[in-house]
C-alpha cells in the first residue's frame, strides 16, 4: 500500500481517506465507470461569454502577470496599469475553456461559469478609473476585480447550485450564501462553480473522488490518470493548481479541503467550526461543517479570510499582519512517529527544526470516536431539509434524502452510475430526539478535544503537524483548525501538503507556522502540462 495508514481507525466518508482514495502511480484509473459529464458540453457553460472568450488571445506579457501570481502581485499589475480586471478574467475564462473540457488535457474542474462575469470586472475597471481620478490608490490586499470559483454546493444568485447532482440543475433561484455576499463586498468577480464529489462525497460510496453526474470525473492536473485529486472539493482544488481562477472557496466536514489541497499542491485552510457562516451551503452536517479558502499561497489564504468574515485579524486591505513578522523559534509542535515514515514529512520535520520549532514525537495512540458515521447519517437526515426548506430554489421546499433518491431512480445510469448508497444509510439510521443527538455529538467533541488537550498538556505543545488529511478526522470532530501548506512531491510526482492543526479557535497561529513554512520551502510547482 502507498501509503501510510489513516491516524484515525474509521473511515470518514465525508472525504474519501487518503489510504483508500489514491491508487499508485503506475495505475491508470480505467476502472472509470463515467469520465466526461452527461448534462454539460463545452460551449454550453460559457453561454453568452463564449464568442468573446474564443476569441480572446493570451499574450506572453499576460502570463508573466497572471500566472502563478499572489493577489497582491496582480493588483500591482491591474494599479500600474499593465493589466486591467477584464483582462485577468478573461484570462481565467479562455484557460478553463482551452483545458477544462474535450481535449486530450481536460479536467473537469469547472460545472458552469458566471455569465455577468465580464460585466462586473468592465465595472471594477470602471471603478478603478473613478477612484484614480480622485487621487485615491487600490488597496492591493483585497478581492477587488480578483475572479474567484466557488465549489458548487456554495449558493450564489448568479448560477445555479446543483452540489454535483443532477437532481438539483434546476436549483436557480438561490439567494447568495452568506460568504459569498461577504466575498462581493470585497470586491471579488465569482467567475464560476467547481466540480465536487457530489453531495460532498456522501452519496455514493463507492465512487471514485472528484465524481459527480453534473461536472464528470475531476482529473489532477499533476496525472490526470494516475493522480486522485482528493476530495470533495476537488474542482476547487484542481482550479487553484491549474491557474483557473485566482483562488477558489471549498467546504470540508472532514478532510474534504485539506484533502484536495494536498493532492493539488495548493495551500487549504480549515478554519474552527463556526468562523465562517455556514448558511446557503448544500450541508452534510450543521454540527461540522465549514467553508474554507484554498490558494496558491498562505498570503491569498489570509485577503480571502478576512473577506469571508474572519472574526480575527489576519490581515487588512493594505498589507499589515502579524504573520510576516512571525517565528518558529520555540514553538513546539506534536508530530506522530508513523508519518515520518513519509521522506517529505521527515524533511518538512528536519526544515522545521532548522528554523527554531521543537519537535515532540507522539505515539499513534487514537481516540475512539465511535459512531462518526452515525452523526453525518443523524444530521443530514435534518439538515437537508432545512437547506431546501429555506436557501434552496422554491421548486425544492419539502424535499429530503428519500425524496432525492427517488429521483435519482428514474435514469440511474446518469444520475446515480455508482449508486447511492449512503443515502440509503441516512434512511436507514435511526432517529434519534434532538435532546439525544445534542448529547451524542458533543461527547464525541468531548473525546476528540481531550484526545489533543491531553497532549498539549503534557508536552506543553503549541499545535501539531500532520500530512494531508491523515488526521482531519478527529481535529473536526475537536473544531481544530488547520491549514496544509504544499511540501513537495513524490518519486511519482505526487504532492503532498504539511498539515499543521491548531487548538480550536487559534486559527491565527496556523498562519504563522504555515507562512513561515511556505517561505523557507517554497515547494509548490505549477503541474506541468498546463504552463502554455
Amino acid at each position: 500500500m502507498k501509503r501510510l495508514l489513516l491516524f484515525l481507525p474509521f473511515l470518514f466518508l465525508a472525504c474519501k481517506t487518503s489510504d483508500t482514495s489514491v491508487k499508485p502511480a503506475s495505475d491508470d484509473f480505467r476502472e472509470f465507470k463515467v469520465l466526461d459529464s452527461q448534462y454539460l458540453e463545452k460551449d454550453q457553460i460559457f453561454g453568452n461569454l463564449l464568442e468573446e472568450v474564443v476569441r480572446f488571445r493570451e499574450s506572453d506579457n499576460l502570463k508573466s502577470l497572471i500566472l502563478e501570481q499572489s493577489i497582491p502581485d496582480i493588483q500591482e499589475a491591474v494599479a500600474s496599469g499593465k493589466l486591467t480586471y477584464r483582462e485577468l478574467t478573461l484570462f481565467y475564462l479562455k484557460r478553463i475553456y482551452t483545458y477544462d473540457r474535450e481535449n486530450p488535457k481536460s479536467l473537469n474542474a469547472v460545472i458552469s461559469i458566471n455569465s455577468n462575469a465580464l460585466k462586473q470586472a468592465s465595472q471594477a475597471d470602471d471603478d478603478l478609473a473613478y477612484l484614480k481620478s480622485q487621487g485615491g490608490q487600490i488597496p492591493l490586499y483585497t478581492l477587488r476585480g480578483m475572479p474567484i470559483l466557488l465549489k458548487d454546493n456554495i449558493n450564489t444568485v448568479d448560477m445555479p447550485t446543483t452540489a454535483g447532482a443532477a437532481v438539483l440543475l434546476e436549483n436557480t433561484a438561490t439567494p447568495d450564501a452568506k460568504i459569498v455576499a461577504s466575498l462581493k463586498q470585497d470586491g471579488a468577480i465569482i467567475l464560476g462553480k467547481a466540480n465536487l464529489s457530489e453531495w460532498a462525497y456522501f452519496f455514493c460510496g463507492d465512487c471514485p473522488s472528484g465524481y459527480s453526474a453534473v461536472g464528470g470525473q475531476t482529473l489532477n492536473p499533476y496525472g490526470r490518470r494516475t493522480i486522485d485529486t482528493g476530495g470533495s472539493s476537488s474542482g476547487s482544488g484542481v482550479s487553484v493548481a491549474a491557474n483557473f481562477a485566482v483562488a477558489a472557496i471549498g467546504s470540508e466536514t472532514s478532510g474534504s479541503i485539506l484533502s484536495p489541497s494536498s493532492q493539488n499542491s495548493v495551500v487549504g485552510y480549515k478554519p474552527s467550526t463556526g468562523t465562517f457562516s455556514g448558511i446557503g451551503i448544500v450541508p452534510i452536517s450543521s454540527y461540522l461543517d465549514t467553508a474554507g479558502p484554498m490558494t496558491k499561497n498562505v498570503m491569498d489564504n489570509a485577503i480571502l479570510s478576512r473577506a469571508l468574515g474572519a472574526p480575527y485579524e489576519v490581515i487588512d486591505s493594505y498589507g499589515t499582519n502579524d504573520f510576516e513578522n512571525g517565528t518558529l523559534e520555540g514553538v513546539r509542535f506534536g508530530v506522530w512517529t508513523s508519518f515520518k515514515e513519509n521522506k517529505l514529512y521527515a524533511k518538512a520535520l528536519s526544515d522545521l527544526e532548522e528554523e527554531g520549532a521543537i519537535l515532540i514525537e507522539l505515539d499513534d495512540t487514537r481516540p475512539q470516536l465511535n459512531g462518526f458515521l452515525k452523526l453525518l447519517n443523524l444530521d443530514m437526515k435534518n439538515d437537508l431539509p432545512a437547506y431546501f426548506a429555506g436557501q434552496s430554489d422554491s421548486k425544492y421546499r419539502g424535499w429530503d434524502v428519500e425524496k432525492v433518491m427517488e429521483w435519482n431512480k428514474k435514469d440511474s445510469l446518469k444520475s446515480m452510475p455508482y449508486g447511492q448508497k449512503l443515502f440509503q444509510g441516512i434512511i436507514d439510521e435511526p432517529s434519534l430526539t434532538e435532546e439525544e443527538l445534542w448529547k451524542f455529538k458533543t461527547a464525541m467533541t468531548a473525546t476528540a478535544q481531550e484526545y489533543f488537550d491531553k497532549l498539549i498538556k503534557q508536552h506543553d505543545l503549541s499545535g501539531f503537524v500532520s500530512i494531508n488529511n491523515y488526521t482531519a478526522g478527529a481535529a473536526a470532530v475537536a473544531f481544530f483548525p488547520a491549514m496544509t501548506v504544499p511540501m513537495g512531491y513524490d518519486e511519482s510526482g505526487e504532492p503532498y501538503g504539511l498539515t499543521f492543526i491548531a487548538p480550536n479557535e487559534e486559527d491565527k497561529l496556523l498562519f504563522t507556522w504555515a507562512y513561515l513554512y511556505e517561505k523557507i520551502s517554497k515547494h509548490r510547482v505549477m503541474p506541468e502540462e498546463y504552463r502554455d
